[in-house]
């Protein structure tokens, strides 16, 4: 088989996506929108949602499961479209594969470091996720002279799966939440999980028109189109006509996930199966 033909087979092959849930789709959502010629391959571990109250062990563990189901796929690249799996359990994916992986964490934090003015940053994320002190270690790195305010809004994942985006509990829950954010001045917010983006609305509105919200989702989606161009993975070729190139797996309910993931991506999910991700 020569060279050219063997990495045409390779950018051909699907993308692996994973969340701890439905947060996850915002990344693919934003995939399927900046670059369409793209199969997917999404996970989205229902059964033991959420992963930002587990402990680094657990999500490692997690995670480990996950990336041996995705590998049955032949995917060419993961995306780990959770924080928190980004946060504790990116390196030890990556020392298990030579796939290329992309976390959500890097991305978001890398925008956030060149928007901000004042130099005053708030990261919003689960509890794993602000423990790990992870968007404060990139950020600084790339900025050392910001300062970075992280608050863990635990209650932002139960409200987005049950949908209440548009809802007076969500919005009362989000200015306790965001009310000592504003107090210190922050010019800049980082959306530091996948779920929060879909209440984006709710959170620009408290935080006001003076603050930038820095959303992974999509930083990952371009920084995922610049890695497969530059390793020769981008997929060239459109879906057949009335094929449809996403398969949706979930570890437990599958309709309920369905109903939700037809409700923000506007590309016909056509079903999703449930999988036992513990045989993994």
């Amino acid at each position: 088989m020569s060279q050219e033909v063997s990495n045409k087979l390779r950018a051909e092959a699907p993308i692996g996506v994973f969340d701890s849930g439905v947060g996850g789709l915002t990344v693919a959502r934003e995939i399927m929108r900046q670059i369409p010629n793209e199969r997917i391959v999404y996970f989205g571990d229902t059964a033991r949602v959420p992963y930002g109250s587990k402990s680094r062990e657990t999500i490692t563990r997690y995670s480990k499961q996950i990336l041996r189901f995705l590998q049955k796929f032949q995917v060419k690249t993961i995306v780990v479209a959770c924080n928190t799996a980004s946060a504790y359990a990116l390196d030890e994916l990556e020392a298990e594969t030579d796939i290329p992986m992309l976390g959500v964490v890097k991305p978001g934090a890398k925008t956030a470091a060149e928007v901000t003015k004042n130099g005053r940053i708030g990261v919003i994320a689960t509890d794993a996720t602000i423990d790990s002190q992870i968007y404060t270690k990139y950020i600084k790195e790339l900025n050392k002279d910001v300062t970075i305010y992280g608050k863990a809004c635990p209650l932002f994942v139960p409200l987005v799966e049950e949908g209440l985006w548009q809802d007076p509990v969500t919005d009362e829950i989000a200015r306790r939440y965001l009310t000592e954010l504003i107090d210190i001045d922050i010019d800049t917010l980082i959306l530091g999980c996948t779920h929060y983006p879909l209440i984006r609305s709710t959170l620009g509105r408290i935080m006001g028109d003076a603050v930038t919200l820095v959303n992974p989702a999509y930083e990952t989606a371009q920084e995922l189109k610049e890695m497969l161009e530059q390793r020769g993975l981008l997929n060239r070729t459109p879906p057949a006509l009335g094929a449809n190139p996403y398969q949706f797996y979930v570890s437990d309910s599958a309709e309920k996930f369905k109903r939700f993931a037809n409700s923000i991506i506007k590309y016909g999910i056509l079903s999703a199966k449930t999988i036992n991700i513990e045989e993994y």
